[in-house]
């Protein structure tokens, strides 16, 4: 990829041409970024599709907050998703460095553990910003347009398999870490909030598929 080019500016068809093929990257976090920015896109537009509508007047400032939410998260995980090619790529590098003596060893241990923390923080950073999709489409299910349901079902699928798919990715990294109590509590993070996301998107199919209307959403709930 070129230094400048951010996935972001590829077109579909070019980013699946660089992912099949023998580059280091896209890979495995990258994707997952990006499935959770499409689920981020589809819960603001379910917003938008709502916003305005007399049958959705009660739930107004939720829709009204959801949408710019929305799109401020589909941004950020593309932006994960440069990020987590870029320490992808710093690990990739100093996996090759020197190790012939001992401090060539030395240094090149010091540099993978910093490494591994960056590749573990880029797709936990994304496993945070899916269960924020998670909770936007689970507190729209039945308080937005019904019309578009589905999409808000689909967007807590997306946010599932990105956070897991991130997850994956925490985790691979995570013994070259060399910071057993880090190591614990970054695996208990993402456990935690995979778990929530999942619980999350269950409840939003159970509302999408009920039909049911739900009352408005009082402050501290979701």
């Amino acid at each position: 990829m070129e230094p400048h080019a951010r996935f972001r500016d590829l077109t579909v068809a070019t980013f699946v041409e660089r992912l099949a093929s023998g580059e280091p990257v896209p890979g495995g976090g990258s994707v997952a970024a990006i499935a959770g920015s499409l689920g981020a896109a589809l819960v603001a537009m379910v917003a938008t599709l709502s916003e305005g509508r007399p049958k959705y007047a009660d739930h107004a400032a939720l829709i009204a907050e959801a949408g710019p939410a929305a799109r401020t998260l589909a941004d950020q995980l593309l932006a994960l998703a440069d990020e987590d090619a870029a320490a992808f790529a710093v690990y990739a590098r100093v996996m090759k460095m020197p190790r012939e003596t001992d401090e060539q060893r030395e240094a090149r241990t010091a540099a993978l553990r910093d490494a591994a923390k960056g590749a573990s923080m880029a797709p936990f950073r994304t496993v945070e910003a899916c269960y924020e999709v998670a909770v936007l489409a689970e507190a729209l299910a039945g308080r937005s347009n019904r019309n578009a349901s589905s999409d808000l079902e689909v967007a807590g699928l997306m946010a599932v398999a990105a956070a897991r798919s991130a997850a994956a990715n925490v985790y691979i990294n995570l013994p070259s870490i060399g910071d057993p109590s880090m190591e614990r509590d970054l695996f208990r993070r993402t456990e935690e909030l995979a778990d929530e996301i999942d619980r999350l998107a269950g409840h939003t199919r159970e509302v999408v598929r009920s039909g049911d209307a739900r009352e408005p959403l009082e402050r501290g709930d979701g």
